[in-house]
């Protein structure tokens, strides 16, 4: 005999979960019990909300299910910033929530809700688990569901009258893989006829279900087709920035050569990404529902080719398959569109290299160039959302898989519980947080988790005083009159130090480079706290400018 709790994690551990983010809650106290003494490490955080947006980081990582622990009512509502995340940005993920017991259901009881109704808009699946027996099965079908298709999160309630009674033991399911769809000869042969007839094509890559090898053979067959290739929005890590086929990032700030070699490209190809709003600059880049350009999308959700654009080709594979079957096509010797990937390039270099003026005494410019001498090239970068976002985007030069954690949804307060999973996946590799003043005051409190588990990150906090992005949009809406985006601000260095970390101010572009070096050399949890003149309110444009364009 055994209780639900136990069945669930050895459930988890079928499944090769290493470990779960959590915050303790009296509706599942026996599978806390049950994680007891067990291999899988339990990281407690301050508040739900960090807890799920680790969970999703971690499964950006593996590229299987993060796993999250809450418990019911107030636990499920904070969660769900993290469960939005993993929905938009199409990661894997399961968040377990405590639920009252069954003969309570219906009666309003202390903290029910209806999970079902709750997140039926934001996850792939809900489900309530109301017989111990039927837990392997749960669990089997959660991880197949959030790993298949376009990948995204799972809610699995746990009445708490389940899990501590006892029950006939039952064996976990065999470890969840799931089909790789891939496309047929046919289509293969219509897209190497649309790539012999183009003249101006691009790549565009993004989304999920990527892997090293993956990776590996897009950066061969770009080299053989001599094609420039973009990231989508905030998926940078798939391609290296170093490499001369590299075009730049399809997103929020996108360099304007960029976008215009975008819009007049006879032929995209578009290899899993969706091309939602911000790649998209607005849904302005293709015309809805056909667009002018050849479009080739290929995706690994079948639901997702045709849902916005009517693509001349769709092709239902993921990366991987698609490119193994890309790379057998045979490039022309010398194509039309010859010396464009090198071109595209050079403006991505120019576009890329920080500039080191502007107004105030520290400018982010001079913080990038700083980061680019002194960080190794495997560094992990996370951010949350915020205009201070646009500057690592831009000028920083990511080199590879697993080196970019950022929400494509838009999720302020982000980039720290990113971090903190980061640098438990990845324990000997650098983690540096970018994070706005108003941006890490969202997840603030789990400074205290990275300082209890012995995450060593890095923080950088760009202090503008201000809800920048927000105090942008009223600049260009009504000039001048500020509203509700000033912000009052700790002394963050401090806070940090109080958790036994290091700490320092740097108020001038002189201090940059010994407070980076100082920062790197120190033991622990380090943050940096830069203050910055609200007026550089991106990396191409200042407030004023923005009073003057809409006077």
């Amino acid at each position: 005999m055994r209780t639900g709790g136990e069945i669930l994690v050895d459930c988890l551990q079928a499944q090769g979960v290493e470990r779960v983010f959590c915050v303790p809650g009296e509706s599942y106290l026996a599978v806390l019990d049950a994680l007891h003494g067990r291999e899988i490490e339990t990281v407690s955080a301050r508040q739900e909300g960090g807890a799920a947006m680790m969970a999703e980081a971690d499964g950006k990582l593996t590229g299987r299910p993060g796993v999250c622990l809450v418990t019911r009512g107030p636990g499920a509502t904070n969660a769900a910033a993290g469960v939005h995340v993993a929905q938009q940005d199409s990661t894997p993920m399961v968040l377990f929530v405590g639920q009252v017991g069954r003969r309570m259901v219906g009666r309003d009881a202390f903290q029910e809700v209806d999970y079902g109704q709750m997140f039926r808009g934001m996850a792939k699946w809900v489900a309530e688990i109301n017989h111990a027996d039927r837990i392997p099965e749960v669990i089997s079908h959660a991880w197949h569901v959030a790993m298949a298709g376009r990948p995204g999160p799972v809610v699995i309630a746990l009445p708490e009258d389940m899990l501590a009674r006892e029950t006939a033991d039952v064996r976990p399911g065999p470890r969840v893989e799931v089909a790789d769809p891939a496309p047929t000869a046919a289509a293969m042969a219509e897209l190497a006829e649309l790539l012999a007839a183009a003249q101006r094509p691009i790549l565009v890559v993004g989304g999920a279900r990527w892997d090293p090898e993956a990776i590996a053979v897009l950066r061969r067959f770009a080299e053989a087709w001599q094609l420039p290739v973009g990231c989508s929005f905030r998926r940078q890590r798939l391609f290296d920035h170093t490499h001369p086929s590299y075009a730049g990032d399809v997103g929020l700030g996108i360099n304007p050569a960029l976008r215009q070699r975008v819009a007049e490209a006879d032929l995209l190809l578009l290899l899993g990404a969706r091309f939602s709003e911000n790649p998209s600059q607005g849904f302005t880049l293709l015309d809805i529902p056909a667009p002018r350009h050849q479009l080739v999308h290929v995706h690994p959700g079948a639901e997702e080719i045709g849902r916005i654009y009517a693509p001349r080709l769709g092709i239902n594979a993921t990366p991987g398959t698609f490119l193994a079957a890309a790379e057998r096509l045979v490039p022309p010797e010398a194509p039309p569109w010859a010396g464009a990937a090198a071109a595209a390039h050079a403006s991505y270099r120019t576009w890329s290299t920080p500039k080191g003026d502007g107004p105030g005494a520290l400018r982010m410019g001079t913080v990038m160039a700083a980061l680019a001498e002194r960080l190794p090239s495997d560094a992990i970068m996370t951010n949350g959302a915020g205009n201070y976002a646009g500057w690592l985007h831009r000028y920083w030069r990511f080199r590879g898989e697993d080196t970019q954690l950022a929400p494509t949804s838009g999720s302020m307060g982000y980039g720290l519980p990113a971090a903190i999973a980061a640098k438990r996946r990845y324990p000997g590799r650098e983690v540096v947080c970018f994070a706005g003043d108003g941006c890490l005051q969202m997840t603030l409190q789990e400074i205290g988790t990275a300082a209890q588990i012995g995450a060593d990150i890095l923080l950088l906090v760009i202090d503008n005083q201000s809800y920048g992005t927000i105090r942008m949009h009223q600049e260009r809406h009504y000039p001048g009159r500020v509203a509700a985006t000033h912000l009052q601000n700790p002394d963050f260095a401090a806070v940090v130090r109080a958790y036994g970390g290091y700490g320092a101010t740097v108020t001038a572009d002189a201090e940059v480079a010994d407070a980076l070096a100082a920062a790197l050399a120190a033991p622990g949890l380090r943050l940096l706290h830069l203050k910055t003149d609200v007026e550089a309110i991106t990396p191409s444009a200042t407030l004023t400018d923005l009073r003057v364009r809409t006077s």
